[in-house]
């Protein structure tokens, strides 16, 4: 049964230490049997590997050694590209991932980090032969992408940041504030609450549905732990991405007013979009905006070019 919701609030109300969270979040969707048929998509493959024992889930579009990969974010899983998927696979090969604890993927008893994740994404392109990539990251996806590159930075073709972040959000007191929430028996009306005060103005009724239920299907030792992975201060530093990277943001009045440069000094090749009128799903909200805007990045940087 569904917990009950509190009453919807506005992300510009929010307070400070809540918008991190916000920002951080994410949301899982219904299974991948559930995509849409579009006349021109490639088959959808469903497919498995298995990391640390633990089986990953993905879905496979088109052939190829170069693929765009999608990641997505906290609590989500890899049916929240269903309106990027027909366009962006019609040009190449496509890859969506379940990341471990999420979606079709297993949820063991470990340490959700963000190294895990990216260890998961490498094991799913060599299960798919893929040998590099353009790694398509919404929220938690980005440090996830981050870490990949630092990793495997001779696979990584390109970064593409959908509302996520390079830099950390607030001091240990906030993240502790922020975690807490999610620790406690009422765990889900938190999360629930959290979700309605990112929705943008343009999201769907459906979209917001999915979103709302989505909590459930995430175990409550997953979401905690990835959430303690996105603010380990490991993950963030100064070391700098030096592949092009395409930044779609959501702007909201916390953003810092020097964020595109702060951002830059991470990724000097780095094309930014700020997004005004829309909330933290940027790719649910305007579906077709952002898969023009990622097809034009490939072009503009010869990627993935079959």
């Amino acid at each position: 049964m569904m917990p009950k919701l509190q009453p919807s609030f506005s992300w510009r109300q929010t307070p400070l230490w809540l918008f991190f969270a916000l920002v951080l979040a994410g949301v899982l969707a219904t299974p991948a049997a559930t995509f849409a048929k579009h006349d021109k998509e490639p088959t959808a493959e469903s497919r498995y590997t298995t990391l640390d024992g633990a089986r990953i889930h993905y879905v496979n579009y088109g052939k190829g050694s170069e693929a765009l990969v999608l990641i997505h974010g906290w609590t989500m899983n890899l049916d929240n590209w269903r309106d990027q998927i027909p366009d962006l696979a019609r040009r190449n090969r496509v890859i969506a991932i379940d990341l471990p604890g999420h979606g079709l993927s297993d949820k063991p008893q470990i340490t959700y980090s963000m190294d895990l994740f990216a260890r998961a994404v490498d094991a799913v392109m060599r299960d798919a032969k893929v040998k590099r990539a353009v790694l398509v990251g919404h929220s938690m996806g980005t440090p996830v992408a981050r870490q990949f590159y630092r990793k495997y930075p001779e696979k990584t073709l390109a970064i593409v940041i959908a509302d996520g972040s390079l830099r950390p959000f607030g001091d240990k007191a906030f993240m502790d504030r922020i975690i807490a929430g999610f620790r406690g028996p009422n765990y889900l009306d938190t999360v629930n609450q959290l979700f309605a005060g990112m929705m943008g103005p343009g999201l769907s009724d459906e979209a917001k549905l999915r979103i709302k239920t989505s909590t459930l299907n995430t175990p409550q030792q997953v979401l905690v732990s990835a959430m303690e992975g996105m603010v380990a201060p490991d993950i963030w530093g100064e070391d700098k991405i030096n592949v092009p990277v395409l930044a779609i943001m959501a702007k909201n009045p916390f953003y810092p007013p020097n964020v595109e440069t702060s951002f830059r000094g991470i990724a000097p090749n780095m094309e930014f979009h700020m997004w005004e009128g829309v909330g933290h799903f940027v790719m649910m909200e305007r579906p077709k905006d952002f898969n023009a805007a990622v097809l034009a990045f490939l072009d503009k940087n010869n990627l993935l070019k079959k």
